[in-house]
């Protein structure tokens, strides 16, 4: 199985998608992109250590980057964004979900204990979120 998570900057919900769904189908290809990627949040590095995985190593890319031997064989493409556009991926396989999450990421500054509490509720949600959809997958 091959998922694909998607927003537009690919710096916290996809990212943190892609290290929880990791975790939960360790036996799937799991990428994410976005269609303006920016920066891995230090914020979601930080959440994600809180439960024991690890996403140092990802980095915000946008779809260009895929690989098309990735491309071609998606299964799910999955795009997160709330309340701006999404990001468009034309896979001819792929099952689209949209699960929208509000951005945990602020352009305004806030604290440091806001914006963790801000991350680590996208985080639950969206494990939940995985969770459900693998149970679906299961049934």
């Amino acid at each position: 199985m091959k998922i694909l998570f998607m927003c537009v900057a690919n710096s916290a919900r996809s990212q943190l998608a892609e290290g929880l769904a990791r975790q939960i189908f360790p036996d799937a290809e799991i990428q994410s992109a976005g269609s303006h990627p920016g920066k891995l949040n230090p914020f979601a590095i930080q959440v994600m250590k809180e439960v024991d995985v690890d996403i140092s190593k990802q980095y915000s890319k946008s779809v260009d980057e895929l690989s098309p031997k990735f491309i071609v064989g998606i299964n799910y493409i999955v795009t997160l964004c709330a309340e701006e556009v999404c990001p468009i991926m034309v896979a001819p396989k792929a099952e689209k979900l949209h699960w929208p999450f509000p951005d945990p990421a602020s352009k305004e500054p806030l604290s440091d204990e806001v914006m963790l509490g801000r991350f680590r509720d996208a985080r639950d949600n969206i494990r939940e979120r995985l969770l459900q959809f693998k149970k679906g997958l299961n049934q």
